[in-house]
């Protein structure tokens, strides 16, 4: 899965594909299907490209990677402006357990 940041300036996309050549992306999420068009390098194992994407924050999208009509990558996104080291899906919200401590022995 890759994580992105809800941000207006271009972010480094990494990955590993079938084949190290590509010319476009679409980004899937609950809103609809977004077409760009990229201009990839490879970096060693890596296929690399820069781009400037529309993200809404805690929202789950779908990546794949065209060349021409060929697929060469699939992968999920995950946009958060949290930190990925200090995630946590309860940000901001308590949550409380009550118990009783009642305990039944057979």
């Amino acid at each position: 899965m890759i994580i992105l940041r809800n941000s207006e300036l271009a972010q480094t996309f990494n990955v590993i594909p079938r084949e190290y050549v590509a010319d476009s992306i679409e980004i899937t999420g609950i809103e609809g299907v977004t077409t760009y068009a990229i201009t990839s390098t490879q970096s060693g194992r890596y296929l690399t490209f820069d781009k400037i994407v529309t993200l809404i924050e805690n929202q789950f999208y779908t990546l794949t990677v065209f060349n021409g009509t060929d697929v060469v990558y699939k992968d999920r996104i995950f946009c958060t402006n949290q930190t990925v080291s200090s995630y946590t899906i309860n940000k901001q919200e308590y949550t409380e357990t009550t118990s009783n401590n009642d305990f039944i022995i057979v």
